[in-house]
């Protein structure tokens, strides 16, 4: 992965400074793009250690359309909840609840959890539902029965829909294309947190790009992540800096155990990483 540590120094040496919405402030690039062979391992970072469970689940989440976070607490992926809990505190059933007994009741109260957990209209909504079309299993058609297409495209940027979600779409639109029964994915991101957000988005994608060739039969080639707003949190740079200078393990391969008929049927079980070596974790606070 040292692509990835060189697009993080990229930024730090060359970007400029400016505000942004979360008040934290950043120095940001605009317009890079990094390419990443599947062919040689799963892009995951290994300068620190990352959530390789997380990203899976939420992957999955995204594939079967779901929007509301109870799925990932239930299975310990935490990295959602403070969209949602940032909405309940406006809400008159707030009674100084902290984040943590804010998800207890998203886990044990199914009512609440219909209430206060969902995020709105967000990814997998918009990959399995955009204004009624299932793009996934459109793409999933052009794959198998037009591969030339250049029209095999998923986006999760919908303008009638931004307002009702409670983070618009960082990762907005991506797009398959096939040569020679390989497969491969790029995808445009709108706005790019470099050290927490970028890792999760380079393995989540390269996942889904390995699980649609594998669902087909075809290969998976190449991930190719084109960036808009490249940032880094003025709050992240001195962990950004002990990053670079860590040097990267080989990369773990990823197995998938079975093929089923339909897409949304894969689940956590039916993957494996395998050989995931990797530095110790650096921790960073989401900006919000």
């Amino acid at each position: 992965m040292e692509k990835y540590l060189n697009l993080l120094q990229d930024v730090l040496q060359n970007g400029t400074f400016k505000d942004d919405r979360t008040k934290v402030g950043t120095i940001s690039s605009f317009g890079l793009q990094t390419k990443y062979n599947l062919e040689n391992g799963l892009p995951i970072v290994t300068t620190k250690q990352i959530n390789f469970a997380a990203i899976l689940h939420e992957l999955l989440w995204f594939i079967k359309g779901d929007t509301n976070i109870r799925y990932l607490v239930l299975n310990g992926v935490n990295i959602w909840n403070e969209w949602p809990y940032q909405n309940f505190k406006k809400s008159e059933d707030y009674k100084n609840e902290t984040i943590e007994e804010f998800i207890a009741l998203i886990k044990k109260d199914v009512a609440f959890a219909n209430k206060y957990g969902d995020l709105g209209p967000v990814y997998g909504k918009q990959w399995r539902n955009f204004n009624g079309k299932d793009q996934l299993q459109e793409a999933l058609k052009l794959l198998q029965n037009d591969p030339n297409s250049r029209r095999i495209i998923i986006s999760a940027w919908n303008p009638n829909e931004i307002s009702q979600m409670l983070l618009p779409p960082c990762h907005a639109f991506f797009q398959f294309y096939v040569s020679d029964r390989k497969l491969s994915c790029q995808l445009y991101q709108r706005s790019a947190d470099l050290f927490l957000g970028v890792p999760f988005n380079i393995t989540s994608y390269s996942i889904l790009t390995i699980l649609i060739a594998h669902h087909l039969g075809l290969k998976a080639k190449e991930f190719v992540h084109t960036l808009g707003d490249a940032h880094i949190y003025q709050n992240h740079f001195e962990q950004v800096k002990l990053q670079i200078t860590r040097k990267p393990y080989n990369l773990p391969k990823l197995k998938i155990k079975n093929r089923y008929k339909n897409i949304e049927d894969y689940n956590f079980s039916d993957f494996e990483l395998i050989d995931y070596k990797h530095h110790q974790k650096i921790v960073g606070k989401v900006a919000v």
